[in-house]
């Protein structure tokens, strides 16, 4: 074989294994765990879409449970008067102790900007929110959501920007969430009680049902089967490899950049920063780099 045939071959298969890294499919991939039939996958398998009406909301989630990697899910958010709503991706465990890092969508009244709510718990204690608002209309299109899972820090993405970094600070008795598995959830469901404007704007139900879709589901990550990860069988392939370079992942000084806009321009909630909440101080990584 010529070397021209040969690179052509190997750009096929390259090809090929990308295609199977993205083409998440619902049937495959997640099952629904409330909601009594509202939420409905579609597009062959492609797409979910979850309702919310008086009486119940809905929620998929990952039939698999992992320990580190990277998760992208693509949104469309609750058009119109979604106030009182929650849409939310997020990863979590069970337990009173559980672990969790999520990405939460706060509805709001026609024309007034969705509240993107982030969280990380650790042996079940969180309080470590911080709250944007996005540069784009979250409801127009689907925009792509990234929690990138690594033993070093939490990444939380937009569409590929980053928009907050969580690091791992055990060193000063904080913890963070590495032992425990975790699936990956997904829902829609009222929380008016404190979701709009800390509770000021109900839920309107003469729009209802509510409607939130998600596709293109992938999860380049550690799966957990019987306490066993299947990063195990491949410990021995270089983190660098295209498929691993969430495991060490972090930020070029491009996405330090990113993150400086983000938080200067669209954060509208820091934990590090609310000294009414926290009169006796603020957490001890509050004090460390963002990065």
């Amino acid at each position: 074989m010529s070397s021209s045939n040969k690179l052509q071959l190997c750009m096929i298969i390259a090809a090929s294994l990308v295609a199977v890294a993205v083409a998440g499919n619902f049937y495959r991939d997640a099952q629904m765990y409330f909601g009594n039939g509202r939420g409905q996958v579609m597009d062959g398998g492609k797409m979910i879409a979850l309702k919310l009406d008086k009486e119940s909301g809905s929620g998929f989630q990952s039939k698999n449970e992992y320990l580190f990697g990277r998760f992208d899910m693509q949104l469309k958010l609750v058009p119109g008067n979604s106030a009182g709503t929650v849409t939310t991706f997020y990863l979590s465990s069970l337990g009173e102790g559980h672990d969790e890092i999520d990405f939460e969508f706060l509805g709001n009244v026609s024309g007034q900007p969705y509240t993107v709510h982030t969280n990380v718990y650790s042996q079940g204690k969180g309080n470590k929110e911080q709250q944007f608002h996005l540069w784009f209309d979250p409801t127009a299109a689907f925009h792509t959501y990234t929690i990138l899972w690594n033993p070093q820090r939490i990444i939380f993405m937009v569409d590929n920007n980053p928009i907050r970094v969580f690091n791992n600070h055990e060193s000063i008795g904080i913890p963070f969430p590495k032992n425990q598995p975790m699936r990956v959830y997904c829902s829609l469901w009222n929380a008016d009680e404190w979701a709009t404007q800390g509770g000021l704007v109900k839920t309107d139900w003469s729009h209802a049902p509510f409607t939130a879709y998600y596709r293109n589901f992938n999860a380049n990550a550690c799966v957990v089967t019987n306490g066993v990860s299947s990063c195990n069988s491949i410990a021995a392939q270089s983190p660098s490899s295209s498929n691993q370079e969430w495991q060490t992942q972090g930020l070029d000084a491009k996405g330090r950049n990113r993150v400086r806009w983000v938080q200067s321009k669209h954060m509208v909630y820091n934990y590090c920063a609310d000294a009414k909440r926290f009169p006796q101080g603020f957490s001890a990584e509050c004090k460390r780099s963002r990065f």
